[in-house]
């Protein structure tokens, strides 16, 4: 599985991030620009990603997202996984939104 950290995520011009954590963990705090599907609903909506796209996966640690990248992977999509996940993006001071 490929890996990405947080500082090169946000080098990225129009990443398509994707967080897998929960609607309440989003809503409280997210990478900017960060997309929620939720991985209690992923499997319901892979329809929704186009195939011929990066997608990048994050998490509150990188656990979740690992898991999702993985199923992912299985099915022929493109997916990295981002280190260290909201957590680490907080850490190094890069822009979150909230609500």
């Amino acid at each position: 599985m490929d890996t990405i950290t947080v500082a090169e995520l946000a080098a990225l011009k129009d990443a398509a991030i994707i967080d897998v954590r929960e609607p309440d963990e989003f809503a409280a705090v997210r990478a900017v620009g960060a997309v929620s599907i939720p991985m209690s609903q992923f499997v319901e909506r892979i329809g929704e990603l186009p195939a011929d796209e990066t997608f990048y996966l994050i998490c509150a640690s990188g656990a979740r997202s690992a898991r999702v990248a993985e199923y992912l992977e299985d099915r022929d999509y493109r997916a990295v996984n981002v280190e260290g996940g909201t957590h680490a993006w907080q850490d190094a001071g890069l822009p979150t939104s909230q609500g």
